[in-house]
């Protein structure tokens, strides 16, 4: 993703171990972040990991669930890899993870979905799914304004609503909550830029606007127009778009219009399309081989990365980062939860937690480690050899625990 510390030898990247389960998936996943960097470099290049605190352990030591010595470490280096935070309750916090993702503006939720070969999956095809997700990550309902059913300012605002701005299609006004969603034109167009970006520099053939403007035509039917408006102003040479399309079949017919996306593709053009999210849900069932890149808004992007990890083992595998392209900041993340019903008992699936790591080393420019990482793990997968919540899928499988687990992708790397 990035070149700024391509030629770097030791990179000090702070960590968040995480709570529930985090600690035990760092443990057994720093060694194998460390064997590969000395596999693929010897000691010419390194990670220089410093610990930083939050969730629990930050509670528990300071009294505060995220201390000003983290967000000032992160700024300082301009990265972090991180494990699952719990959300504090009656804190203050809606969430660790959003409040991180706020206060360093890290607006583009990036999420790689790809199928390792041997793992469990509920499609029939499941090799078929291939995308990466841009999920809005700092507007719609993480910047949401919510106002409670009995609270007095609710009641003047729907007083407002009714008499200032002539809306009457409010069921029941009289017990109603009210949320308010903000979507800008600049949110949107830099995660929109973020993923035509990412496609062009990958060599992917399509980024699709995944939203629901069909109903709400002023702020996700925004989101569509406005990220169609930057790829025809910004990517005038290198994308067509299916907003072009349809214009060139009102001015110049069908048969023109499709001559024209045939030439855009022949010329290998990216094609920006659209899809609303309820019928992208069920044409990833369908036809995921259709997909590639994915830009959506927030809450559209949080159900689909879900659904998109489900298809292909689960969130226990499905890595994700969150990032400034324009400051460079980025937070690498496990994309699961704390499961504090399985901490501290060894069934712990780390991929999550290493395939994120790999994503931090191709944004360092360190590819060759970040490919071994991923070879091991395939290796690791297709003999069968798997943390719990595979071995329970695969008719003889070996069951490892986390650090068993680790250990394996570690002798691999050693080979």
């Amino acid at each position: 993703m990035s070149n700024q510390f391509q030629e770097q030898g030791i990179v000090t990247v702070p960590y968040i171990a995480g709570d529930g389960i985090g600690p035990e998936i760092w443990q057994a996943a720093r060694p194998v972040i460390d064997a590969a960097l000395t596999k693929a470099y010897g000691h010419t290049k390194a990670i220089e990991w410093l610990e930083i605190l939050a969730g629990e352990a930050a509670y528990t030591q300071t009294g505060t669930w995220l201390p000003e010595e983290t967000i000032s470490a992160i700024k300082t280096h301009n990265l972090a890899l991180k494990g699952p935070l719990t959300t504090p309750i009656g804190e203050g916090f809606r969430s660790l993870n959003v409040t991180l993702r706020q206060t360093l503006d890290l607006y583009a939720c990036v999420r790689p979905v790809r199928y390792f070969s041997g793992v469990p999956s509920p499609l029939k095809e499941p090799e078929k799914t291939d995308m990466v997700i841009f999920r809005e990550n700092t507007e719609d309902v993480y910047a949401g304004i919510e106002f409670a059913v009995d609270d007095p300012q609710t009641k003047s605002l729907v007083a407002l609503l009714t008499d200032q701005f002539n809306v009457h299609t409010i069921r029941f006004p009289e017990d109603t909550a009210i949320g308010i969603k903000p979507m800008s034109i600049s949110g949107s167009q830099r995660l929109v830029k973020a993923a035509i970006d990412y496609a062009l520099a990958h060599g992917r053939q399509t980024v699709t606007l995944v939203h629901k403007g069909n109903i709400m035509k002023f702020t996700e039917g925004g989101f569509k127009n406005w990220g169609y408006q930057l790829a025809e102003t910004d990517y005038p040479d290198q994308c067509f778009t299916m907003a072009q399309f349809r214009r060139l079949i009102q001015s110049n017919g069908e048969i023109a219009a499709q001559e024209a996306l045939t030439q855009a593709k022949a010329d290998g053009k990216l094609i920006i399309n659209d899809v609303i999210a309820d019928n992208f849900l069920q044409q990833i069932l369908l036809y995921p081989e259709k997909y590639d890149v994915i830009a959506t808004c927030n809450l559209n992007g949080d159900y689909i990365s879900d659904a998109l990890a489900a298809q292909v083992g689960g969130i226990g595998i499905a890595p994700g980062a969150n990032i400034n392209y324009q400051t460079g900041a980025a937070i690498f993340e496990a994309t699961h939860g704390t499961a504090p019903d399985i901490a501290g008992s060894g069934k712990a699936n780390p991929c999550s937690l290493l395939l994120s790591a790999c994503m931090l080393l191709e944004y360092l420019g360190w590819q060759e480690a970040a490919d071994m990482i991923t070879s091991a793990i395939e290796s690791a997968i297709a003999d069968q050899q798997v943390t719990a919540d595979f071995a329970g899928l695969l008719p003889g499988a070996t069951c490892l625990s986390t650090q068993e687990f680790g250990q394996r992708l570690i002798d691999t790397l050693s080979r």
